[in-house]
């Protein structure tokens, strides 16, 4: 997440109902830790050497994504996976997939699910190490993406249709975002929601409810979210992702901004005092946890994928 809480400020500040039904065909025991693991455990690992935009370490875990859509059935949404741009003299890309809707009038519409996939490489040496491999921020978030993808391939049950994007260069200033957003704009998608998810490799503490969202008075997605997976717990209000204006500091950002549409982002990180260092690794994450966010994230996703209007509203 890009200027996510201050390390300093971390250990300072940290030491409503509905009655929408729950999609009832969304098998929420689809995911399993063990398979959110392995996916993490590829993109965290020291051979990735941090996953820096522009890095031989992201062109591999690019591949790997790559891979995922293929063996999913997640076809290219332009000629190719990868929606190329440039940060400065670097080469960057996005990893965009495709599922096409379902329904002949709901399928021109769009939902996007999206995380980045970059982090910031290798740093200083610390304590023998220097590789910041990012499990939290955001392999995490990827992994999210990448067995969700998996899910509605396998069902084919959305009737809009779905982009599966991981970002890079979100580490950069949210170069990524900003470049898919203003194309797909300059396309005249029509866009529907934009759904993001950053570091949900932990439980939060101490508070009555699992998950977050940024942006959480600018629409009513936190709302319909816990109506559509039944539970008023799933998602509540984070005041520090107020106070640190979280919002404009992730990958829904420049969505919200070329298209002002309901773009949030999902997470369960409050007081990870890991972020950003290279004690960011594979063991400090809670893959039960991360498995049950995304099964509740699934019928949420699928609501918006297949309610008959927009039910998803920014407030006025």
């Amino acid at each position: 997440m890009k200027k996510f809480i201050p390390f300093v400020l971390i250990l300072l500040i940290f030491s409503c109902k509905s009655t929408t039904k729950v999609i009832s065909n969304a098998n929420t025991d689809s995911i399993i830790a063990s398979e959110v693991k392995t996916i993490v455990s590829f993109l965290a690992s020291d051979d990735l050497k941090g996953r820096d935009t522009g890095s031989p370490g992201i062109n591999k875990a690019a591949n790997f994504i790559e891979d995922k859509f293929k063996a999913f059935g997640i076809q290219p949404y332009f000629k190719a996976y990868r929606d190329e741009f440039q940060v400065g003299t670097l080469n960057a890309y996005n990893v965009v997939g495709y599922l096409e809707g379902n329904d002949p009038k709901l399928k021109d519409q769009f939902v996007i699910v999206g995380a980045h996939y970059d982090h910031i490489g290798v740093r200083k040496t610390t304590e023998s190490d220097s590789i910041a491999n990012g499990a939290n921020d955001n392999a995490a978030g990827t992994a999210g993406v990448l067995t969700i993808g998996k899910y509605f391939a396998s069902q084919k049950n959305n009737k809009r249709s779905m982009l599966f994007v991981l970002f890079s260069a979100e580490e950069k200033g949210l170069e990524g975002a900003k470049h898919l957003a203003k194309k797909l704009k300059a396309q005249n998608l029509d866009l529907y929601t934009m759904f993001n998810i950053e570091m949900i490799g932990v439980p939060m503490k101490d508070k009555t409810y699992e998950a977050y969202l940024t942006g959480h008075k600018l629409s009513n997605m936190s709302e319909k979210m816990n109506a559509y997976t039944n539970d008023e717990n799933f998602i509540g209000f984070y005041e520090m992702a107020e106070t640190y204006q979280l919002f404009k500091r992730s990958d829904n950002h420049p969505f919200y901004v070329e298209f002002n549409i309901p773009a949030q982002t999902l997470s369960t990180s409050d007081d990870y005092i890991h972020y950003h260092q290279v004690s960011d690794e594979i063991d400090k994450l809670d893959y039960d946890h991360m498995a049950n966010i995304i099964n509740k994230i699934i019928p949420a996703i699928q609501q918006m994928n297949n309610s008959a209007t927009k039910e998803i509203k920014m407030y006025e």
